[in-house]
């Protein structure tokens, strides 16, 4: 299956979480899922009863959506994490979280994940100084993120009027530059994702 590419509105009401994928609008309150809309579909506003697999997939669902990965994707991610050390959910977000994508991001370069991954696809993005125009690229604790600087204006633009959430404590950024480092691998209590993902679900998808 690949990336999903239709309406982003459409998948938050489906999967019955905010998923934060509209930036401005998002912050604004203006999406679907804001205002109320039930899920998709002619059924939508009927009782929907969900097994216990339904279950698992939705979560799975939700984190591969929200970090906007394909399956294949997703799924190696899994299989790192499983052969990890450490608990194997909470290792699979932070193998997500330190992706360069999800940096831009979370630095607030970008007002979604989507748009970070355009930037960086695009040449826009640094790391230590270089060009690197790999999404998916692992952020390394102490390593430089910046934007180039011949696409400062045109960022600082599109982030106009932008606020969003707060930046995490485990990210340092200087907004005059549009520059910042990772400072250490971010914990459980550092990522938002937990608060409406149940990682467990997931680890038992694929146990299955």
């Amino acid at each position: 299956m690949g990336r999903y590419r239709g309406p982003t509105d459409r998948i938050s009401r489906a999967l019955g979480v905010n998923l934060g994928l509209k930036g401005k609008r998002n912050e604004a309150g203006k999406t679907a899922i804001q205002k109320g809309r039930p899920r998709p579909g002619q059924h939508g506003l009927a009782r929907q009863k969900v097994s216990e697999y339904g279950l698992r997939l939705r979560e799975k669902q939700k984190l591969r959506f929200l970090y906007g990965l394909y399956e294949k994707q997703f799924k190696k991610y899994y299989e790192k994490a499983s052969t990890s050390k450490g608990v194997t959910g909470e290792t699979l977000v932070q193998l997500l979280e330190t992706r360069l994508d999800n940096i831009v991001y979370r630095m607030k370069y970008a007002t979604t994940r989507s748009q970070a991954r355009q930037y960086v696809g695009h040449g826009h993005i640094l790391v230590d100084g270089k060009k690197l125009d790999i999404a998916s690229y692992h952020v390394k604790v102490g390593q430089t993120i910046s934007v180039k600087a011949a696409s400062h204006t045109f960022v600082k633009a599109e982030l106009e009027g932008y606020t969003g959430s707060a930046i995490p404590t485990w990210i340092s950024v200087n907004e005059n530059d549009l520059s910042g480092q990772v400072l250490t691998v971010p914990v459980r209590d550092e990522i938002d994702t937990f608060n409406f993902i149940k990682e467990n679900l997931i680890v038992e998808f694929y146990s299955k």
